[in-house]
């Protein structure tokens, strides 16, 4: 009984507590401004769109058409038609446009991935960054400076790297 009593209380001073944060668990949305949780606060556990929806941030799982974030940091997974993170991300990325204009680290995949900077790999058709340490695997790889390893058609490194352009493979340490 005292362990029901304890979970009610529990349940009770989470849900009174919500409201009161500016982080929602779950948002559910149209496009905005058609969906549960307002734009400007975040959401911690799911957020699920059926054709567009921006938060502030999303930690954990992100799925819909087109997934904005604008401007905390950002977490998880996010799968999505289309992908712009305007703050940083964390984790797996994975869109046929996936964009994070903040700090980047984990995996981003796509059609056409772009990090401002960023460290780990970008697996896409065509994969851009300004900075990336780590890899690029694709098509067409370009990043304006560079330490790891580039693999595609057409690699570009402006800085660095063993030549600018190089089909294949080119490498900056």
């Amino acid at each position: 009984m005292k362990i029901r009593s304890l979970f009610a209380a529990s349940v009770l001073a989470i849900a009174a507590a919500a409201p009161l944060s500016a982080q929602q668990p779950i948002q559910i949305a149209l496009f905005t401004p058609v969906q549960i949780v307002p734009e400007n606060q975040s959401v911690t556990v799911l957020r699920f769109n059926f054709l567009y929806s921006v938060n502030r941030s999303v930690q954990y799982v992100d799925l819909g058409f087109v997934n904005v974030t604008s401007g905390g940091a950002s977490q998880g997974v996010q799968w999505a038609a289309v992908a712009i993170n305007k703050g940083s991300f964390t984790g797996w990325q994975s869109a046929a446009i996936a964009v994070t204009q903040g700090p980047f680290l984990g995996l981003q995949s796509g059609w056409f991935t772009s990090a401002r900077q960023g460290r780990g790999v970008q697996w896409g058709v065509v994969n851009t960054a300004r900075s990336w340490n780590g890899l690029q695997f694709g098509l067409v790889n370009y990043t304006q400076r560079l330490h790891g390893v580039q693999i595609g058609l057409i690699n570009i490194i402006q800085q660095g790297g063993a030549l600018p352009v190089l089909p294949i493979v080119n490498w900056s340490f």
